[in-house]
């Protein structure tokens, strides 16, 4: 069991969702699980998924999104704001909530986007955190005015609600054909994703964090204003000049070979706040249309963990690290009594055979997308999940039911 920085031969007492001890001696619940030579780690919680609920549903669901992140160790998901309608209000706010409260297998929470009209106040008690789009996405919800930005920063500044940016500076952003993801990379530049982290300079002190770091200098910069910062795992694996197709078309974009192996050494050297999949899954139609016209977006929920745990059993990676960017940095980010094993804390754990090791095959995955780039992949996923006490994944089959709550409804 993964306890206060390390693995420990010990036990946890549950009661009503919560730990309520951890030690040789415990008390809480009816029921013992041995675990014997398995490992208990805190179920892992993604701040930035697409969900695509409510509008966009053909891709993807609150119930196939949240069976993907059970089957992938994840216990809490954050979900964005860009679907159909955009959350930009406490109408479709509460229409989303509505909408999704009955379908989910996992913890989740919600975003509202930033945009002039923002009714920050309103939003606040009932989000995860707001998301500032400074490059174009799904729905009229880009805001890359500094005024705009300014008025609603302030806004959310009175609240203790962290902001999750999309750092692309649009004015940055090229226009011009695209048959590949070299075009792609040559449209979305890094000065585009440096130059929208500058501008936020001013906020320094404000609860900010810059998702989908794609190089090691916007990280660097991004932390030298003490804002907390997020990797995706494709800008880790894949670079634009070693893989080709719509498949891998994302943004912000891959970068090249030396780029991405510079943030993997950032990565590894423990320089990242969280890991975040950015799952934002689109059908195969869709990414099989010709690369202008194929939307952008890799599905990752399910697959990313039980990636970084096989690396975990070669070696390759700090078992420390994946549960510190994994689960404890984005719960402690986004204040979630998540993340961790200890007293007081929602009994969420996934529990790992490091012993079976597989390899990743799309039709046995569970996300409506139904294509992976991590295909053939080894991993090793989780054995058994449990979320607030209740076993969700039992011998790696799903056992559970719909009992996911939002985060903030139990505040």
């Amino acid at each position: 069991m993964f306890v206060n920085g390390s693995l420990k031969d010990t036990a946890v007492g549950i009661e009503d969702g919560k730990i309520v001890t951890v030690g040789n001696i415990v008390r809480g619940g009816d029921e013992r699980i041995d675990l014997g030579s398995r490992i208990m780690l805190p179920g892992f919680v993604d701040p930035h998924v697409h969900f695509r609920d409510p509008g966009l549903t053909q891709k993807e669901d609150f119930g196939t999104g949240t069976e993907s992140a059970a089957f992938g160790g994840v216990t809490c998901v954050l979900d964005m704001p860009n679907t159909k309608p955009p959350v930009t209000n406490p109408r479709s706010l509460m229409e989303k909530k509505r909408t999704v409260r009955s379908k989910a297998y996992v913890d989740y929470g919600l975003f509202a986007a930033l945009t002039p009209e923002c009714q920050v106040p309103l939003l606040a008690p009932f989000v995860a955190g707001f998301k500032l789009f400074m490059g174009s996405t799904t729905g009229n919800i880009l805001m890359n005015d500094d005024g705009d930005i300014y008025r609603v920063m302030c806004e959310v500044s009175k609240t203790d609600r962290r902001v999750s940016v999309h750092a692309e500076d649009d004015s940055m952003i090229g226009r011009g054909p695209e048959s590949d993801n070299w075009d792609h990379l040559k449209n979305r530049s890094m000065e585009a994703e440096y130059n929208a982290i500058r501008r936020l300079g001013r906020f320094q002190g404000m609860r900010i964090n810059i998702c989908h770091i794609t190089n090691a200098e916007s990280l660097a910069l991004a932390s030298s204003f003490g804002f907390s910062t997020e990797v995706a795992p494709h800008h880790l694996f894949f670079a634009a000049d070693e893989v080709h197709g719509a498949e891998y078309k994302v943004n912000p974009p891959l970068r090249v070979r030396s780029t991405c192996d510079g943030l993997y050494k950032a990565f590894t050297d423990g320089k990242v706040t969280m890991l975040g999949t950015d799952h934002a899954p689109h059908t195969m139609v869709e990414k099989s249309q010709d690369y202008e016209s194929a939307p952008g977006g890799i599905p990752g929920v399910e697959t990313t963990i039980p990636i970084f745990m096989n690396l975990v059993k070669k070696g390759a990676y700090p078992l420390s690290e994946l549960i510190r960017m994994g689960a404890e940095g984005p719960a402690r980010a986004f204040d979630i009594g998540k993340g961790k094993i200890a007293v007081g804390y929602d009994a969420d754990f996934t529990i790992f055979d490091m012993q079976r090791t597989t390899t990743i095959n799309v039709d046995k995955l569970h996300s409506k997308a139904g294509h992976t780039p991590y295909d053939g992949w080894e991993a090793i996923f989780p054995e058994t999940v449990i979320v607030r006490g209740e076993m969700q994944i039992n011998d790696g089959e799903f056992c559970g039911e719909r009992m996911g709550e939002d985060i903030r409804d139990r505040d």
